[in-house]
């Protein structure tokens, strides 16, 4: 089956899209709705520029449309976006890497349905805790991009996390309350290197800045790319 991807370039994105390809879907490209505005409902906004480098590490074409990122009026944007996507790549569904939240899933399979769609969700209500361990098992290594809760370690902005830091994040929501897997857009993410990757990305420059007093984001200023260690 020809599939979409929508892709982020964050954690569960770039999941999916692994786990589409490991079951043989082809994917034909990469969707990527840049929001107008911070406060999306529906699309990741820290960083979406610097999606393109990982579409070329992939080596899987990557199609880029703007939306308002006001909700509702997104929703006719993605719709827009995947008639258009329909048309140019001939699919016939899109994979997804929603993870628990009803609203974003909900909308995603409403407006795929109205366009004749299918919709793959391979995260859907995965045990979070176990999630995040798998992702730094099979390879996969991304920094922290945004936080907007309480118990986050504001030092781990910008930084590849290890396995050390992962299991600090989820002693953290373990004692704050918050989603482990930050589906809740507790925090956002941005994959340097992934099992499809055919070269590790390198964030060389980015800066912290502090937005409210349990809010922070870090900006990527510049990126390269290394070689993988065979």
């Amino acid at each position: 089956m020809r599939v979409c991807s929508l892709f982020s370039g964050g954690k569960d994105s770039t999941y999916a899209l692994h786990w589409a390809v490991l079951k043989g879907f082809n994917v034909a490209c990469l969707l990527t709705l840049r929001p107008g505005r911070t406060d999306s409902w529906m699309f990741h906004y820290p960083n979406i520029e610097w999606t393109k480098y990982q579409a070329e590490a992939l080596g899987i074409p990557q199609v880029i449309y703007y939306t308002s990122g006001v909700k509702d009026l997104e929703l006719i944007d993605l719709r827009n976006a995947l008639i258009s996507i329909k048309r140019d790549f001939g699919i016939e569904g899109i994979v997804t890497g929603a993870l628990l939240s009803d609203y974003q899933r909900m909308m995603i399979n409403i407006v795929a349905k109205d366009v004749d769609l299918k919709v793959y969700s391979p995260l859907w209500r995965k045990n979070q805790v176990n999630y995040l361990r798998d992702l730094y098992r099979h390879g996969f290594r991304f920094i922290l991009t945004s936080i907007s809760t309480m118990g986050l370690n504001p030092k781990l902005l910008g930084k590849v996390l290890g396995i050390n830091d992962i299991e600090e994040l989820i002693n953290s929501a373990l004692k704050y309350g918050f989603n482990p897997a930050l589906e809740g857009g507790e925090g956002e993410t941005f994959v340097v290197d992934a099992p499809l990757f055919r070269y590790e990305l390198v964030v060389e420059d980015g800066e912290v800045r502090r937005l409210g007093e349990y809010s922070w984001v870090y900006i990527i200023k510049s990126i390269k790319t290394k070689p993988k260690v065979q």
